[in-house]
């Protein structure tokens, strides 16, 4: 066993680019990526966000540069590789799909735009990211994709059908890629975490009755908090998890294994 601190436990000399890294769960993993030693390369669509954060890793220390980009765009997707090839000498060792996001309505009462939106932003994007970026990281000798996927994706969500269907994709996806690029050295995995104390779903966990909800069907008896992911997100990506590909671990305080609680146990 490697001792903590040596070389498995590290990222020094690794690059990255997390996309969408700038609030939330992304934050927290570009932030946890650095602590690790990784120098880290992010993402956002609102550009005065973008350089507010960059102006605070900076003064703390981190080694992170990004660029204004919608991961839903295709035009702007290629230009995000072209941005990271140039800054990181044509390699790259780590790909975080992080971006993604969810509309909650019955089915019935999803439209069109928001079924391409949706897609577009969640699937498509990282689909599209991982092929572009590819190249680069074989090129770097040991390349780690990992996609933020849901606890969506591998049950029932009430709201959810479009985004538990992008997510369920996400996770084979996640299979096919850890099999099919085993031989480029690159490793695939996905984290698929329940509810989790952010923007996104702040709406939604700012009211009474659904945190109740949530809690009473969780183990753990509380949401997440966004480090809780980003821990798990920089383990798959560091030496000492050289032999986990192909996986989708949910971080979700036990909600996905949670059945029938008998009263009084």
């Amino acid at each position: 066993m490697a001792k903590v601190g040596g070389s498995r436990w590290s990222l020094n000399g690794l690059v990255a680019l997390v996309t969408g890294g700038t609030c939330g769960i992304g934050h927290a993993i570009v932030e946890e990526l650095c602590e690790f030693g990784a120098k880290v390369y992010t993402c956002s669509r609102n550009e005065s966000v973008l350089n507010e954060c960059l102006k605070k890793w900076t003064d703390k220390g981190l080694q992170v540069k990004g660029c204004v980009c919608d991961v839903s765009s295709k035009e702007q997707r290629v230009q995000l590789m072209e941005k990271v090839s140039l800054e990181f000498d044509g390699k790259l060792n780590i790909l975080i799909n992080n971006v993604g996001t969810n509309i909650w309505k019955p089915t019935t009462e999803y439209t069109s735009e928001d079924y391409a939106h949706m897609m577009a932003t969640n699937l498509e994007s990282s689909f599209h990211l991982c092929q572009l970026a590819h190249p680069l990281l074989k090129s770097s000798g040991s390349g780690t994709i990992v996609f933020l996927s849901s606890v969506a994706g591998l049950v029932h969500l009430s709201g959810t059908s479009i985004y538990g269907a992008t997510k369920g994709a996400m996770n084979q996806l996640t299979r096919n890629l850890a099999c099919e690029w085993a031989k480029d050295g690159i490793r695939v995995n996905g984290v698929a975490p329940w509810y989790i104390n952010t923007p996104l779903v702040e709406h939604v966990l700012g009211d009474k009755e659904f945190m109740e909800g949530v809690v009473s069907r969780t183990p753990l008896k509380r949401p997440g908090e966004v480090e809780e992911v980003s821990s798990m997100v920089a383990y798959l990506c560091l030496p000492a998890a050289s032999y986990v590909t192909g996986q989708v671990i949910a971080v979700d305080g036990g909600f996905t294994v949670y059945g029938f609680q008998q009263p009084g146990y």
